[in-house]
């Protein structure tokens, strides 16, 4: 094993113990209703990953208000660190959804974000999503 190999070993070991949090990321089913029936179409959602992450607030973000369907809301950015060596069934994508299950700081606990990013790289100590909050 190279110097670089070892390195990254125990980078990921050591961002796997700060991924504190449960979470669930998942691709929402798409809405549909059957005028002709009545019926509702719509698809179930997607599970791409359930388990441990590191759920963090960007340091940088100031919480950009923006108005959405009239209503003002403000956006927090977020960096969600899975595991590195995470498989997944489909990869991630824009507009996926990523919600706290469980956390040591139950007020994270519910918390819903918005995949915005997705970052990959062969020397990462964790996988990284980027995601905001869009309360």
């Amino acid at each position: 094993m190279s110097a670089l190999e070892a390195a990254l070993t125990a980078g990921r070991l050591a961002a796997e113990g700060l991924q504190r949090e449960t979470v669930r990321l998942y691709r929402p089913g798409t809405a549909a209703f059957d005028w002709d029936t009545g019926t509702d179409g719509s698809s179930a959602p997607l599970a791409l990953y359930s388990g441990p992450a590191r759920v963090k607030p960007v340091a940088r973000s100031r919480g950009e208000e923006v108005e959405a369907g009239e209503v003002n809301v403000t956006l927090r950015e977020y960096t969600v660190s899975l595991p590195w060596g995470t498989d997944v069934s489909e990869r991630p994508a824009v507009g996926d959804l990523v919600e706290v299950s469980a956390s040591p700081d139950a007020r994270m606990v519910g918390l819903r974000l918005w995949v915005t990013g997705i970052e990959f790289s062969s020397t990462a100590t964790a996988w990284r999503i980027s995601a905001e909050d869009r309360s």
